[in-house]
């Protein structure tokens, strides 16, 4: 099947999540991903559960890749590198801003090997400012771009978000820069580079978060599962369990307090703007909540919903892989793998119509493809084996 990016061939330095997130976004989407490993390969290899003889999380960012392995220390892997790059339209790294320089392959030297060569980089800070040397981690990178600051409750500590979002964004948006880079380059005929760093990319999604206090100067209050404007908005009391509520405007507002049977709450002259509603939020709450404990979570949210008011579980993660929504939309899939046999992991979130992504190889066995590859870009069986013989590749 022909995909968006097929024919793109991606030369991958990435290593642990937020660079093989990048790549494997674009391995989705069609595109040859090369991954480049070196000695025991990429770390997450031997993270997480491996109790079946392979990390599920390496194989869950990893598919639709093949690996080679080369050492990279050496004056010889370096050559293979650059043979690799020269027909490449995509490198992607996210190492400390000046590594890919101290390996020998500075923004110059990638120009002369390849003016078409899109290159993309992930790291934490930027590659410029004070901080662009400084290593980075997703619990660092939610501290440093407020996110953290703003998670919580009102009383309690900053709180990170459970999943590691500043790799995923960051890899996200550097996906989104190739993406377009490809298509400048349709128009101009040269590769460009593309930096996406994981504390501007939380910056980004701070929302009207950010927007509150450009335009009143006050840092924004930690409210936990209420909403930091409107209210009422957040979890309430069923007799079963809580609910997620999210009456986002006035009107939704109305017919929430329509629906659990309090219709005339809105008129009152103490509920009439956000801020009045924000300052009455606990009084608010209370009686959301006394209303919608007279029934079940699920007979509350049939209603809420056929009204047109925004409301689910908080599902638990085995609660989320079994529910009939996320089966529909193929968000979980499993990958036949050759030694591992059916190998669960989440779907593809985008969905083409006519060229949709597919799964075509399952997560590679380290260093798989060395001698495919290599053989791609020129090189006879006699050098593939002598650069085996000298531990070159493998």
């Amino acid at each position: 099947m022909t995909q968006p990016l097929t024919g793109i061939r991606v030369v991958d330095l990435t290593r642990v999540l937020s660079g093989p997130f990048c790549t494997m976004l674009l391995a989705d989407m069609g595109a040859d991903v090369v991954k480049i490993e070196t000695g025991q390969g990429d770390t997450v290899r031997a993270q997480g559960d491996t109790s079946r003889g392979m990390s599920w999380y390496f194989a869950a960012f990893n598919r639709n890749k093949r690996s080679v392995v080369i050492d990279l220390r050496k004056p010889e892997g370096k050559d293979v590198l650059a043979k690799l790059i020269t027909g490449a339209d995509v490198l992607v790294e996210n190492f400390r801003p000046g590594v890919l320089a101290e390996m020998g392959f500075d923004q110059a030297r990638l120009d002369a090997l390849n003016p078409r060569l899109i290159v993309g980089t992930i790291n934490g800070y930027g590659s410029t400012g004070p901080y662009a040397d400084r290593p980075a981690f997703d619990f660092i990178a939610q501290a440093m771009s407020g996110f953290m600051a703003t998670t919580g409750e009102p009383s309690g500590a900053p709180m990170r978000a459970g999943p590691p979002i500043t790799d995923l964004v960051a890899g996200l948006y550097c996906a989104f820069g190739i993406v377009n880079a490809l298509r400048a380059r349709d128009q101009t005929g040269r590769g460009q580079h593309v930096e996406a760093a994981m504390v501007n990319g939380m910056v980004s999604m701070l929302a009207y978060l950010a927007s509150e206090y450009f335009s009143t100067g006050k840092a924004p209050d930690r409210t936990g599962n209420d909403h930091p404007i409107a209210s009422p908005y957040g979890l309430f009391k069923t007799s079963n369990g809580d609910i997620a509520v999210a009456p986002a405007t006035s009107e939704i507002m109305q017919k929430l307090f329509t629906v659990i049977g309090a219709p005339d709450v809105p008129a009152n002259p103490e509920y009439q703007t956000t801020e009045q509603r924000r300052t009455k939020r606990a009084e608010l709450n209370a009686l959301v909540d006394a209303r919608l404990k007279s029934n079940t979570q699920d007979y509350w949210i049939e209603k809420l919903n056929a009204a047109g008011i925004p409301a689910g579980k908080v599902f638990s993660i085995p609660e989320l892989f079994d529910d009939p929504q996320i089966k529909a939309q193929e968000m979980v899939i499993d990958i036949e793998h050759p030694q591992q046999g059916a190998v669960r992991m989440t779907g593809f979130p985008v969905k083409l119509s006519n060229t949709p992504c597919i799964v075509r190889y399952p997560a590679p066995e380290l260093g798989a493809h060395t001698a495919e590859v290599l053989a791609e870009i020129g090189m006879d069986a006699t050098a593939i084996a002598g650069l085996k013989a000298a531990k070159i590749v493998r």
